[in-house]
């Protein structure tokens, strides 16, 4: 999910290498000016903001001509002129173009059809959360971050609706309770450390959870956190 930010407060000095780059795409005004406040508040760059699918892919693609190309969007699912999946297809759009960029998109419900959509490339810098969790700012904060450096942040009942309904049921049932658990945690972003304070648990038996859960997948187990979580969502969506 969404682990500890490692943003700071308000006022103080951010350093460049830590500064993000984002366009915000929101076809309310309001919101759309409350996210960028929120970021830039922090010590993040908002370089564009538009209300709808178009003139994202527009300024994304100046942004890039200009050889400034953002380190990630922010987009709503839903966008004008329909209300229903511009902002989701811009942002796929994007990915296609640009596969470097990282896309958070940010949804009123849990719309598996386009959380799917949108894994479907690589996972590399992506996330999809509920407009819910903007309102944990930290939270939400850390997750814009992780998805620009390349990493991952869904929304845990998008996280839940991909475990319920994945066709590998009959591995996923070799899994024990706690094993499912873990990985529902895993796929959400969370670090090991993250995982066994959730589950009040020590830092070993994480570890050995995991093992246990790459051997029973038939996947093999990564050094590196980020490639442990892409590995878990490309089984996801298989």
């Amino acid at each position: 999910m969404l682990g500890p930010s490692k943003c700071r407060r308000t006022g103080e000095p951010q350093a460049v290498e830590d500064r993000v780059r984002i366009v915000i795409a929101e076809d309310s005004v309001l919101l759309r000016e409350g996210l960028t406040r929120l970021l830039t508040d922090r010590g993040h760059d908002v370089v564009a903001g538009v209300g709808d699918g178009q003139a994202l892919i527009k300024a994304v693609r100046e942004l890039a001509d200009e050889g400034a190309l953002p380190d990630v969007v922010v987009a709503d699912v839903r966008m004008p002129p329909t209300h229903t999946d511009e902002g989701v297809r811009a942002a796929v759009e994007l990915r296609r173009r640009h596969p470097g960029l990282g896309v958070l998109v940010l949804s009123q419900y849990v719309e598996e059809q386009y959380a799917t959509e949108l894994l479907a490339g690589s996972s590399t810098g992506v996330g999809y959360l509920l407009k819910d969790r903007v309102a944990e700012v930290r939270e939400f904060v850390d997750a814009v971050v992780r998805v620009a450096r390349g990493g991952t942040a869904l929304d845990p009942e998008v996280v839940a609706q991909l475990l319920g309904r994945s066709r590998k049921q009959d591995v996923l049932a070799g899994l024990t309770p706690r094993e499912r658990e873990v990985l529902g945690l895993m796929a959400e972003g969370r670090t090991n450390s993250a995982v066994a304070k959730q589950l009040v648990v020590s830092d070993g038996a994480v570890e050995k959870h995991v093992s246990n859960i790459f051997m029973k997948l038939g996947l093999s187990p990564s050094d590196g956190d980020h490639r442990r979580v892409l590995a878990v969502l490309t089984y996801l969506r298989s």
